[in-house]
Protein backbone atom coordinates (compact mmCIF):
# COMPACT_ATOMS: atom_id res chain seq x y z
CA UNK A 1 0.00 0.00 0.00
CA UNK A 2 1.43 2.96 -1.22
CA UNK A 3 1.43 6.04 1.24
CA UNK A 4 -0.04 9.58 0.07
CA UNK A 5 2.07 12.54 0.38
CA UNK A 6 -0.14 15.88 1.56
CA UNK A 7 -0.89 18.32 -1.15
CA UNK A 8 1.18 20.83 0.42
CA UNK A 9 4.19 19.09 0.64
CA UNK A 10 3.80 17.34 -2.93
CA UNK A 11 4.05 20.79 -4.37
CA UNK A 12 6.90 21.66 -2.53
CA UNK A 13 9.06 19.34 -3.69
CA UNK A 14 7.57 19.66 -7.73
CA UNK A 15 8.76 23.20 -7.08
CA UNK A 16 12.26 22.28 -6.06
CA UNK A 17 12.92 19.80 -8.83
CA UNK A 18 11.90 22.48 -11.73
CA UNK A 19 14.38 24.59 -9.93
CA UNK A 20 17.45 22.18 -10.15
CA UNK A 21 16.05 21.16 -13.65
CA UNK A 22 15.61 24.40 -15.61
CA UNK A 23 19.08 26.09 -16.22
CA UNK A 24 19.11 29.72 -14.53
CA UNK A 25 18.41 32.92 -16.79
CA UNK A 26 21.42 35.06 -17.68
CA UNK A 27 21.54 38.05 -15.86
CA UNK A 28 24.20 39.30 -16.97
CA UNK A 29 27.73 39.37 -18.88
CA UNK A 30 29.60 35.90 -19.23
CA UNK A 31 32.98 35.56 -18.29
CA UNK A 32 34.45 35.49 -21.84
CA UNK A 33 32.14 38.64 -22.53
CA UNK A 34 33.25 40.63 -19.28
CA UNK A 35 37.12 39.75 -20.50
CA UNK A 36 36.52 40.85 -23.86
CA UNK A 37 34.67 44.10 -22.57
CA UNK A 38 37.53 44.83 -20.28
CA UNK A 39 40.04 44.66 -22.76
CA UNK A 40 38.32 46.69 -25.25
CA UNK A 41 38.03 49.50 -22.34
CA UNK A 42 41.72 48.88 -21.18
CA UNK A 43 43.10 49.38 -25.26
CA UNK A 44 40.60 52.60 -25.51
CA UNK A 45 41.90 54.03 -22.56
CA UNK A 46 45.97 52.90 -23.93
CA UNK A 47 45.20 54.28 -27.57
CA UNK A 48 46.36 58.03 -27.44
CA UNK A 49 43.53 60.41 -28.54
CA UNK A 50 43.72 61.86 -31.97
CA UNK A 51 45.74 65.13 -32.32
CA UNK A 52 44.27 68.00 -34.27
CA UNK A 53 45.99 69.20 -37.26
CA UNK A 54 46.30 72.84 -37.85
CA UNK A 55 47.10 74.32 -41.34
CA UNK A 56 48.94 77.24 -39.50
CA UNK A 57 52.36 78.13 -41.90
CA UNK A 58 55.60 76.95 -40.67
CA UNK A 59 58.67 78.67 -40.51
CA UNK A 60 59.78 76.07 -43.61
CA UNK A 61 56.80 76.97 -45.62
CA UNK A 62 57.06 80.80 -45.49
CA UNK A 63 59.02 82.20 -48.61
CA UNK A 64 59.52 85.65 -47.04
CA UNK A 65 63.02 86.04 -47.66
CA UNK A 66 64.17 89.53 -45.95
CA UNK A 67 66.86 91.83 -48.48
CA UNK A 68 70.37 91.37 -47.43
CA UNK A 69 71.39 94.19 -45.67
CA UNK A 70 73.88 96.47 -47.63
CA UNK A 71 77.23 97.85 -46.42
CA UNK A 72 76.65 101.72 -47.48
CA UNK A 73 80.20 102.52 -46.09
CA UNK A 74 81.81 103.02 -49.36
CA UNK A 75 78.99 104.65 -50.91
CA UNK A 76 78.91 107.31 -47.76
CA UNK A 77 82.52 108.63 -48.99
CA UNK A 78 82.02 108.84 -52.54
CA UNK A 79 79.20 111.17 -51.38
CA UNK A 80 81.45 112.48 -48.80
CA UNK A 81 84.23 112.82 -51.72
CA UNK A 82 82.02 114.33 -54.39
CA UNK A 83 81.09 116.86 -51.78
CA UNK A 84 84.77 118.53 -51.30
CA UNK A 85 85.31 118.51 -55.31
CA UNK A 86 87.49 115.37 -55.40
CA UNK A 87 85.76 113.19 -57.98
CA UNK A 88 88.80 110.94 -58.20
CA UNK A 89 88.50 109.49 -54.89
CA UNK A 90 84.36 109.81 -55.35
CA UNK A 91 84.59 107.26 -58.11
CA UNK A 92 87.30 104.79 -56.37
CA UNK A 93 84.86 104.43 -53.45
CA UNK A 94 81.79 103.96 -55.68
CA UNK A 95 83.70 101.44 -57.54
CA UNK A 96 84.78 99.38 -54.81
CA UNK A 97 81.01 100.13 -53.52
CA UNK A 98 79.71 98.36 -57.09
CA UNK A 99 82.20 95.24 -56.42
CA UNK A 100 81.11 94.75 -52.37
CA UNK A 101 77.66 94.62 -53.13
CA UNK A 102 75.84 92.68 -55.24
CA UNK A 103 72.47 93.39 -54.79
CA UNK A 104 70.09 95.16 -57.13
CA UNK A 105 69.90 97.93 -55.50
CA UNK A 106 73.49 98.99 -54.65
CA UNK A 107 74.54 97.76 -58.04
CA UNK A 108 71.98 100.81 -59.23
CA UNK A 109 72.92 102.95 -56.55
CA UNK A 110 76.63 102.79 -57.72
CA UNK A 111 75.83 103.32 -61.61
CA UNK A 112 73.89 106.29 -61.05
CA UNK A 113 76.76 107.87 -58.72
CA UNK A 114 79.06 107.17 -62.05
CA UNK A 115 77.10 108.31 -64.38
CA UNK A 116 76.47 111.78 -62.19
CA UNK A 117 80.52 111.95 -62.42
CA UNK A 118 79.93 112.05 -66.27
CA UNK A 119 78.25 115.07 -66.72
CA UNK A 120 80.97 116.92 -64.28
CA UNK A 121 82.91 118.98 -66.46
CA UNK A 122 85.90 118.56 -64.00
CA UNK A 123 85.45 114.99 -63.98
CA UNK A 124 87.84 112.05 -65.71
CA UNK A 125 84.29 110.65 -66.65
CA UNK A 126 82.93 113.36 -68.53
CA UNK A 127 80.77 113.25 -71.00
CA UNK A 128 77.28 114.46 -71.53
CA UNK A 129 76.36 111.57 -73.94
CA UNK A 130 77.10 108.87 -71.73
CA UNK A 131 75.28 110.60 -69.14
CA UNK A 132 72.33 110.82 -70.96
CA UNK A 133 72.66 107.58 -72.28
CA UNK A 134 73.23 106.10 -68.69
CA UNK A 135 69.75 108.15 -67.58
CA UNK A 136 67.89 106.29 -69.98
CA UNK A 137 68.93 103.28 -68.84
CA UNK A 138 69.29 103.62 -65.12
CA UNK A 139 64.99 104.82 -65.96
CA UNK A 140 64.26 101.60 -66.78
CA UNK A 141 66.27 99.50 -63.79
CA UNK A 142 64.46 101.57 -61.20
CA UNK A 143 61.78 99.04 -59.77
CA UNK A 144 59.28 100.38 -57.65
CA UNK A 145 60.06 98.18 -54.65
CA UNK A 146 63.89 98.58 -54.55
CA UNK A 147 64.92 100.83 -51.50
CA UNK A 148 67.92 103.36 -52.44
CA UNK A 149 69.48 105.83 -51.06
CA UNK A 150 67.75 109.55 -50.97
CA UNK A 151 71.15 110.91 -52.54
CA UNK A 152 71.09 108.32 -55.28
CA UNK A 153 67.54 109.92 -56.18
CA UNK A 154 68.83 113.16 -55.95
CA UNK A 155 71.33 112.29 -58.46
CA UNK A 156 68.87 110.32 -60.67
CA UNK A 157 66.85 113.32 -60.63
CA UNK A 158 69.98 115.45 -61.78
CA UNK A 159 70.60 113.18 -64.40
CA UNK A 160 66.90 113.84 -65.58
CA UNK A 161 67.42 117.96 -65.72
CA UNK A 162 70.80 117.37 -67.31
CA UNK A 163 69.73 114.92 -70.14
CA UNK A 164 66.74 117.45 -70.58
CA UNK A 165 69.49 120.76 -71.16
CA UNK A 166 71.77 118.40 -72.84
CA UNK A 167 69.00 118.09 -75.65
CA UNK A 168 67.83 121.60 -75.19
CA UNK A 169 71.52 122.91 -75.99
CA UNK A 170 71.60 120.35 -78.85
CA UNK A 171 68.66 121.75 -80.34
CA UNK A 172 69.89 125.65 -79.75
CA UNK A 173 73.45 124.46 -81.52
CA UNK A 174 71.53 123.18 -84.19
CA UNK A 175 69.25 126.22 -84.90
CA UNK A 176 72.63 128.64 -84.11
CA UNK A 177 74.29 126.77 -87.42
CA UNK A 178 71.65 126.86 -89.69
CA UNK A 179 71.64 130.35 -88.57
CA UNK A 180 74.95 130.78 -89.19
CA UNK A 181 75.04 129.32 -92.78
CA UNK A 182 71.79 131.35 -94.08
CA UNK A 183 73.42 134.43 -92.10
CA UNK A 184 76.68 133.63 -94.32
CA UNK A 185 74.88 133.05 -97.51
CA UNK A 186 73.17 136.30 -96.98
CA UNK A 187 76.48 137.93 -96.53
CA UNK A 188 77.95 136.52 -99.62
CA UNK A 189 74.57 137.54 -101.58
CA UNK A 190 75.42 141.20 -100.30
CA UNK A 191 78.88 141.44 -101.17
CA UNK A 192 78.00 140.12 -104.57
CA UNK A 193 75.28 142.81 -105.19
CA UNK A 194 77.52 145.47 -104.10
CA UNK A 195 79.93 144.32 -106.29
CA UNK A 196 77.62 144.18 -109.27
CA UNK A 197 76.27 147.82 -108.37
CA UNK A 198 79.68 149.20 -108.09
CA UNK A 199 80.51 148.07 -111.55
CA UNK A 200 77.61 149.31 -112.97
CA UNK A 201 78.43 152.55 -111.51
CA UNK A 202 81.84 152.73 -112.99
CA UNK A 203 80.60 151.73 -116.69
CA UNK A 204 77.93 154.43 -116.49
CA UNK A 205 80.73 157.31 -115.70
CA UNK A 206 82.05 159.41 -118.82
Amino acid sequence: MTATLPPLLAAAIALLLTACVTPPEASGPTFAEGTAAEGTASAAQAAPAPQLTLNLPTREQCQCQPSPERDQTFLERGYQALSQGDAVVALQHFQRYKRLETAASAQWEADVAIAYLAMLPDSPLYDHDAAEQSHQSLARRLLPDMQVHTMALLMRDSLAAFALLNRHIADLESTNATLKEDLEKREEAIRRLRELTLGQSRGSQP
